[in-house]
Formats: C-alpha cells, structure tokens, sequence
C-alpha cells in the first residue's frame, strides 16, 4: 500500500510562494501517476494538477497555469507543487494524490495524502 505525506504548508503573505512536497512509500512510485487537490472552506475538492509516472507529461487547471507547477523526483520518491503568486482564494487544504495514470488521479484517486494547510492572507 502507498502511503502519501504532504509537508511545506503554512502562512504566506498575497504574493507569495510555496512548495509543497509530497513523500510517497512504498515500491512503485515510479509506475504511479501523482496529482495535486485544493479543498477551500465551503467549497468542493478541487484538481490542481497531475504529473505522469516520469515527469514527462503534466497537466494544470487552466486557471492555475502560470502560478502552479508541479514537478517530481523518482529518485526521492517525491512529488513537488511550486505554488507562486499566491492569493487568499488560494486558501485551502492541499492533499497529494496517486493512482496508475493521469486519468485516473483526476477522476479518483487510488491513494490520498492527510493533506496541509495553505493560508494566503490579504
């Protein structure tokens, strides 16, 4: 069973940045599609991003190019979420996400981290 832990969350001022990293156990990292989710106060969980079993394939909400990146480390057994130019309505819960494929980690994942706290003040 893969085991997913996220870590980098926290405060940061309108205008800032974050990373966010998720540690992933277990023996097949490498052959697991990984995503990113946002869930704000009152609002729906929300897809942030998913990053392909090698890196070479990314796909990001189309609100959230240009601010959001995510990247990964097989080696590490790492998924990164480079959050720049944030905002307060970037408030939220982010949890990492694995599953066998892109498609899959959109649409549900089979693996979820406990999530971490992002707060964007004004």
């Amino acid at each position: 069973q893969v085991q997913l832990v996220e870590s980098g969350g926290g405060l940061v001022q309108a205008g800032g940045s974050l990373r966010l990293s998720c540690s992933a156990s277990g023996r097949t990292f490498s052959s697991t599609a990984m995503g990113w989710f946002r869930q704000a106060p009152g609002k729906e969980r929300e897809f942030v991003a998913a990053i392909g079993t090698s890196g070479a394939s990314t796909y990001s909400e189309d609100s959230l190019k240009g601010r959001f990146t995510i990247s990964r480390d097989n080696a590490k057994n790492t998924v990164y979420l480079q959050m720049n130019s944030l905002k307060p309505e970037d408030t939220a819960v982010y949890y990492c996400a694995g599953g066998p494929m892109m498609s899959t980690v959109r649409v549900r994942p089979a693996y979820w981290g406990q999530g971490t706290q992002v707060t964007v003040s004004s």
